[in-house]
């Protein structure tokens, strides 16, 4: 005789097979050579990551976000608490597997070329030569390295290291893709790209963890957000919801006359309103200069006040 699981009990083991990052308490205290506390990096932290999303951990320098990273690697062993990753204990390498990493400094071989350095991290995965190659063909392409990719990376300038210590992450086609400061070192274009190629690992499913202090970078790409200060959780939930000014309403119009905008003013005062400001919205600096690089690409030889 067989029995089916309740609704509910289904969709707690759905709910539970959604999480892939799962800490509960998760603290690691630092010691010195005779055993006393030197400094609590992370303290109690709750918090998961669930499949398909882009999860940001963000805070200031010692705030304990790459504690958590490494905690969650197994690259450190909690002092209490757990961390689990695929519910597994963080601990157990073979999980890894399943992960990419790239560190906030990527240690590679300086005088391999990109294809050669894809094909020794291949090797490391037990990939067959011919899916090696293929998978190195395809990550080259995708990072913008094509015309560099017999180059020696001590020629790398240190955008384009970043962008193989990516393709480098990403060789074992992983589940999880655990990245520590994705866009340091790339200019503003580079940064564009890889904030890109962040979102595009999401639509193809994969989970995210993105670890910055630059907050441009967290608010454009992540759903979630974990704010860290001195090891301590102060904040937790989805980018729109924390970012929401609950009190205050915006408006947006295009072609109102002078008049029109008067009448505006005092709808706002009968009902008892207060106007904060109306004026044109500014874009970002961001958009600006990829507007002007665009351009620049698209009219070679033109120069600023040129309406050429």
């Amino acid at each position: 005789m067989t029995t089916s699981a309740s609704p509910s009990e289904s969709k707690a083991t759905s709910d539970q097979s959604e999480v892939v990052i799962e800490t509960r308490n998760l603290t690691k205290v630092y010691r010195d050579f005779w055993g006393r506390q030197k400094v609590r990096a992370l303290n109690a932290l709750d918090l998961d990551v669930k499949r398909g999303e882009i999860f940001g951990l963000l805070g200031p320098n010692g705030s304990g976000k790459t504690t958590t990273i490494k905690l969650l690697l197994g690259l450190l062993f909690p002092t209490s608490g757990e961390a689990l990753v695929f519910g597994q204990n963080a601990a157990d390498v073979e999980k890894n597997e399943r992960v990419g990493f790239l560190p906030e400094e990527s240690y590679l071989y300086r005088f391999l070329t990109a294809e050669e350095t894809l094909d020794f991290y291949g090797r490391l995965f037990d990939m067959t030569p011919q899916m090696r190659k293929k998978r190195a063909n395809e990550l080259i392409e995708t990072v913008g390295l094509q015309g560099a990719r017999k180059r020696q990376l001590k020629e790398y300038s240190k955008g384009m290291t970043r962008r193989i210590g990516l393709a480098q992450a990403l060789i074992n086609d992983p589940e999880l893709i655990v990245l520590d400061e994705p866009t340091s070192g790339l200019d503003p274009l580079g940064t564009r790209q890889m904030k890109n190629l962040i979102l595009k690992l999401r639509d193809e499913g994969k989970t995210v963890l993105m670890c910055s202090h630059l907050l441009a970078d967290v608010e454009d790409v992540c759903d979630r957000i974990a704010i860290l200060h001195q090891g301590e959780l102060q904040e937790l939930g989805r980018v729109k919801d924390l970012l929401q000014v609950a009190d205050t309403t915006q408006i947006q119009a295009n072609k109102l006359s002078d008049e029109a905008k008067e009448e505006i003013r005092q709808v706002i005062a009968k009902h008892g309103g207060e106007l904060l400001e109306m004026e044109n919205p500014r874009s970002t600096l961001e958009d600006l200069f990829l507007s002007i690089v665009a351009d620049s690409e698209a009219r070679p030889g033109r120069r600023a006040g040129s309406k050429k």
